[in-house]
């Protein structure tokens, strides 16, 4: 595991968040000649063989990392997930198939609310009546049969809520917005039929989407859309048919290559759970000081989000922290109290000092 250097700062922030030290090290390293090239990454063609070799080397990781075959495609695009959520719909639902959605918090909410807007979106099921506390069960799950898909938010950033399970969609292709825990455990990947992920919080700089599926799926983009909103464009230029970001995308390869390096994805949910187990030690040790949002059963090894009494302990809890060089640990504004984001980058050593400063804090103010 890498340590932090002295002036920098463990950053808890949701996204843009930690990146392995040794990654950003490795790109200033070849900041202004890359690959021999007598070019930065930020200058380079994207139609040079250097930058192919990049591109390619990247999605060959990503694949091996989760696993599949042939049959899946790596795409990058841009816009964030957010730009997802309007176009699974208007390449894969209708009227007579729309998607259905599972509502776990705010941004499963949101994509649900872009089909809902062109009318072919119905939920399946929804835990906010009871204040997104945990992700919908299996038995929960109501879902229609003449679907064209089942979508999921993997992880509730926002509310700090995470699935342990991958439903069981009875054969209605299942869709996962994987933004805020991509590549952080092992899972039987090939379950799901597509994939996204915005990568500013476990992969790399924002401004890359990736998107993961099968390639008969991204074929089926309608030739009515514009070209740009078509799966089918990325698939067939190899996500080239603009000038993609470039040197985010070298990034996010120097990033997956590190995940490589470390162990891959066995190693990644292991020290997701030695720094989740730290912090949720801290709130379940507080006697009440510290009340989770999440229940157990739902607890997020990505995001913990927690309150305390009241917003000027709060307050001074975020402040204090930075001082320590917490940096990054206010709560959504939507929600309020305290997040913590502990994503593959944050070394042991910054959820252990979480932790400590936590129970400090609680003795100076309980």
């Amino acid at each position: 595991m890498e340590t932090l250097e002295a002036d920098r700062v463990y950053n808890f922030n949701p996204g843009p968040a930690m990146l392995p030290l040794s990654v950003l090290k490795e790109a200033q390293a070849e900041f202004l000649n890359f690959n021999h090239s007598g070019e930065s990454i930020l200058e380079i063609s994207h139609r040079a063989p250097q930058y192919a070799a990049v591109h390619e080397k990247a999605k060959a990781d990503i694949k091996e990392l989760m696993g599949l075959g042939d049959e899946y495609e790596v795409l990058f695009m841009t816009g964030g997930a957010s730009t997802q959520f309007a176009l699974l719909p208007l390449n894969f639902a209708t009227k007579e198939h729309p998607g259905t959605y599972v509502l776990s918090g705010s941004f499963a909410e949101k994509s649900y609310k872009e089909a809902a807007h062109l009318g072919i979106g119905t939920i399946a099921a929804s835990s906010k009546e009871t204040g997104y506390h945990h992700v919908p069960a299996q038995d929960e799950l109501k879902i229609d049969p003449n679907a064209a898909y089942v979508h999921i938010c993997y992880n509730n950033t926002i509310y700090g809520t995470e699935y342990h399970y991958i439903p069981d969609t009875h054969g209605v292709p299942l869709f996962a917005d994987m933004s805020s825990d991509m590549l952080s455990r092992p899972l039987d990947f090939s379950k799901f039929d597509l994939i996204y992920a915005g990568v500013q919080k476990n992969l790399g700089p924002a401004g890359v989407t990736l998107v993961i599926g099968k390639k008969a799926l991204f074929e089926k983009s309608p030739e009515k859309l514009p070209t740009m909103f078509r799966y089918s464009t990325f698939l067939k230029k190899d996500s080239l048919f603009n000038t993609p970001p470039a040197f985010n995308i070298y990034m996010v390869g120097k990033v997956v290559a590190w995940i490589k390096e470390q162990g891959g994805l066995e190693v990644m949910a292991k020290r997701a759970k030695k720094r989740a187990d730290l912090v949720y030690g801290a709130i379940d040790a507080s006697n009440g000081f510290y009340r989770g949002h999440a229940d157990k059963d739902s607890r997020s090894f990505m995001n913990v989000t927690f309150r305390l009494p009241n917003e000027e302990l709060e307050k001074k809890f975020i402040a204090e922290a930075a001082e320590h060089k917490l940096a990054g640990v206010k709560g959504h504004r939507s929600v309020g109290g305290i997040r913590t984001s502990i994503y593959n980058a944050m070394p042991i050593e910054g959820a252990e000092l979480l932790a400590d400063f936590m129970e400090k804090f609680r003795r100076a103010n309980a």
